[in-house]
């Protein structure tokens, strides 16, 4: 999982494999053996391929989530999608802008309680979801392919049973 310098179309920058071949191995030492620091590395690189797989529809990570939530929990409150994601209600406020912004998602009065805001795809939204989840679903299944689809459960599995919310 070494860093790479790519070009736009990803590919390795001229020189770049002559330039790895001269340096000298970094031993990582005690790190070679953190669950975490393994963990982080692999994020990282899965991040920067999904950043790819939807860069088509200009739209990271943190977006398509709150996207995939709200199209399936239309009139969610903002509070409610902020907690069910973990991202901060600040944040949250400056990530739903942009989306309403751009004509994805709307903001309407909350019918159960006036302080807060029901949200909605937009029917520009819904459109662009729905090629957002085509290009997700290739990006997992680059993933089942180099971990192979069971590895890919198993993990999946024990993540769900460990740290991550109930599905």
């Amino acid at each position: 999982m070494a860093s790479r310098k790519q070009d736009a179309s990803g590919s390795r920058l001229p020189g770049q494999d002559a330039r790895i071949a001269r340096r000298r191995p970094i031993d990582l030492a005690a790190l070679n053996d953190h669950l975490g620091y393994s963990i982080r590395r692999l994020q990282i690189w899965i991040f920067q391929d999904f950043i790819r797989s939807l860069a088509e529809v200009d739209i990271r990570p943190a977006q398509y989530s709150v996207l995939v939530v709200i199209g399936a929990n239309a009139g969610l409150s903002q509070a409610d999608l902020a907690e069910s994601l973990g991202i901060e209600r600040a944040r949250m406020v400056h990530l739903l802008d942009r989306l309403e912004q751009r004509g994805l998602i709307e903001r309407q009065p909350s019918s159960i309680d006036r302080r807060s805001h029901a949200l909605h795809l937009t029917k520009d939204g819904q459109r662009l979801l729905k090629r957002a989840k085509a290009l997700a679903a290739s990006h997992e299944e680059r993933l089942s392919g180099m971990l192979g689809e069971t590895a890919r459960l198993n993990l999946l599995d024990l993540m769900r049973r460990t740290v991550l919310p109930s599905a």
